[in-house]
């Protein structure tokens, strides 16, 4: 019912609208009774537009994975897969390949249609690689016609690891060869030799169907050797930026030494060049400081000396001599030896300033008493 809903109702229709795929050979496809379509695999959407143009239901196998996912999304994929007439195979190959070969076998021996990629998996590059011999186990067993099938352009439609097809109508085709019978092997199904042979001349019709370029080894195995150069390819761009972050690192680590060791020489010259200047500045402070220490003490000394008093102002006696004296010194010696033995004809550079001050007031004193002077009387 779900296969009836997804090819008539849900997908079908809405495919055959956007791609138009064409169709030749569709005589070669039986009206009733099994058969195996044998196809090259170039694209995830094979699955879809092959079931979509043959009347008959069709059951593919597809890989493991599609079954077992998880959460929302493995629940619609698992659906989808099973709603498409497909069953799990496990491509591990050995018992486990063999057990979805059996659940092949019982869809054929029901008179169905069973679809199957002799490639084993979608073709890495386009071209037509090596089949596996399954498809011919299964046909001897069966005793069923293989009908050779050629995708035509698919994988543009739908590259390898595109989600969203490109829609160009008339793209797309499909084309079916002429059932090919194996009844003559009837019996010899564990016989490799002529598994191979029968694999062989299945994959020389595909190769004549599709145009492709056959190249005589298992798709498989590219794909592995591709995986491989492109994990190299990763690990050798890996160790390439490893290396480069290596060397960023190391020149960073130089720049930050050099702008280290030159911001250490500025600062070093900085710190020089302010001790010096300081240097010098303190230099002309102290200078300064002695000079005005200098200039203070020469104002203090003439400050000094200004107050000292003079002879010449403090003993009129020992400048100009006073009339009385000079009459004294005309009378008489005795005077003459009175006026030499007085202090006040001392020279006031012997005389110390007391005895300076005691000789001016004794003139006065002199000049009070009642002893009458030449001089004096001269003057009045």
């Amino acid at each position: 019912m779900l296969y009836w809903l997804m090819k008539n109702v849900l997908i079908g229709p809405f495919v055959r609208t956007l791609f138009k795929p064409w169709v030749e050979g569709e005589e070669n496809v039986p009206e009733h009774g099994g058969a195996i379509f044998a196809s090259n695999h170039l694209s995830f959407s094979d699955s879809v537009f092959l079931p979509l143009v043959v009347d008959r239901r069709m059951t593919f196998p597809a890989k493991m994975e599609y079954f077992t996912g998880t959460g929302v999304k493995g629940w619609l994929t698992k659906n989808f897969f099973k709603g498409m007439g497909q069953i799990p195979i496990d491509r591990s190959g050995g018992e486990a390949s063999m057990a979805a070969l059996n659940s092949g076998l019982k869809v054929l021996k029901r008179g169905e249609l069973f679809g199957i990629y002799p490639e084993g998996t979608r073709s890495p590059d386009g071209k037509l690689y090596k089949g596996k011999t399954g498809v011919a186990r299964m046909a001897l067993e069966a005793k069923v016609p293989v009908i050779p099938v050629a995708m035509i352009d698919t994988d543009k439609a739908q590259p390898t690891g595109q989600v969203i097809p490109n829609v160009k109508r008339g793209q797309v085709g499909i084309r079916f060869g002429k059932p090919l019978d194996f009844s003559r092997y009837e019996g010899m199904e564990d016989d490799r030799t002529v598994l191979r042979s029968i694999t062989d001349e299945i994959m020389y019709e595909l190769m004549q169907l599709s145009g492709q370029e056959y190249v005589d080894v298992y798709a498989a195995s590219v794909k592995d050797r591709i995986a491989a150069r492109a994990k190299a390819a990763v690990e050798g761009a890996r160790v390439a930026v490893d290396k480069a972050v290596d060397q960023t690192k190391v020149t960073a680590e130089q720049v930050r030494s050099q702008v280290e060791g030159r911001v250490e020489t500025a600062r070093t010259q900085i710190e020089g060049g302010v001790q010096s200047a300081r240097t010098q500045i303190e230099g002309q402070i102290e200078t300064a400081k002695t000079q005005f220490e200098q200039v203070g003490e020469q104002l203090r000394s003439r400050q000094a000396k200004s107050d000292e008093p003079t002879g010449e102002d403090d003993n009129p006696a020992a400048g100009d001599e006073s009339p009385a004296e000079e009459s004294s010194a005309d009378e008489s010696p005795a005077d003459e030896r009175s006026a030499d033995e007085s202090p006040v004809n001392e020279s006031p550079a012997e005389e110390s300033p007391a005895d300076q001050s005691a000789a001016v007031e004794s003139v006065p004193a002199q000049a009070g008493s009642g002893i009458p002077q030449d001089g004096d009387e001269q003057h009045r």
